[in-house]
């Protein structure tokens, strides 16, 4: 045998340049499936949609309800002062007493007509108030110490006294209502109503003051 005659390779064995023998000793690499936009798909981004517009729903929902809040009960609170006010008018025996709750009577009255449109602005309806709020805002307690009083003939005392300090319930929440609304008609209306109603006030507070 001449050595430098080449040798064939042995039967059976591959060539290594062969394209067939790279492609047997390649690593196989699997093939993911492709995305595919299906029904349950499309129901799913659907699901979800659905869920976030009832979240942002429910969101809004509650936030104007909590501005809603204030303006709801400083309404029930005015209308049922008023209330009592009417009611006191008969009962009382000082003059000077009377003729303060005769000013009040009217300022409530006034105040209350002229509350109903920058309320309505803001989006409540005076007329279809929050029952809940008319409730809390009831003077079932307070109506009963004043008869307490007129049978124990101490009646102008204790109405100056609760009524100087309804008041002053009244115009702290008007000064917070003033605080956190952005609507120009009910602040230039709180405004107004509190120069009104705060001499008042110190006029039932100086009263009792001198009568306690």
């Amino acid at each position: 045998m001449n050595p430098n005659q080449p040798q064939s390779p042995p039967p059976n064995v591959p060539n290594p340049s062969s394209a067939d023998y790279l492609n047997q000793i390649a690593p196989q690499t699997s093939r993911l499936p492709r995305f595919q936009l299906g029904p349950k798909l499309f129901l799913m981004i659907g699901g979800v949609l659905v869920l976030l517009v009832i979240i942002l729903s429910i969101t809004v929902n509650s936030i104007a309800a909590g501005q809603r809040r204030p303006l709801e009960t400083l309404a029930a609170r005015l209308q049922s002062t008023e209330t009592v006010v009417k009611d006191a008018q008969v009962n009382l025996k000082s003059s000077q007493l009377r003729s303060l709750n005769s000013e009040l009577k009217l300022f409530m009255a006034n105040t209350n007509r002229d509350l109903a449109d920058p309320l309505k602005r803001a989006g409540v309806d005076i007329t279809k108030l929050n029952a809940t709020t008319v409730k809390s805002e009831a003077t079932t307690e307070l109506t009963d110490r004043l008869e307490d009083a007129r049978l124990n003939a101490v009646y102008d005392r204790t109405y100056a006294r609760e009524m100087a300090y309804k008041l002053d319930t009244i115009i702290t929440l008007m000064e917070q209502i003033y605080d956190s609304t952005s609507s120009t008609s009910l602040k230039t209306f709180l405004e107004t109503t509190y120069k009104n109603l705060e001499p008042t006030q110190k006029a039932f507070s100086d009263f009792n003051a001198a009568n306690g």
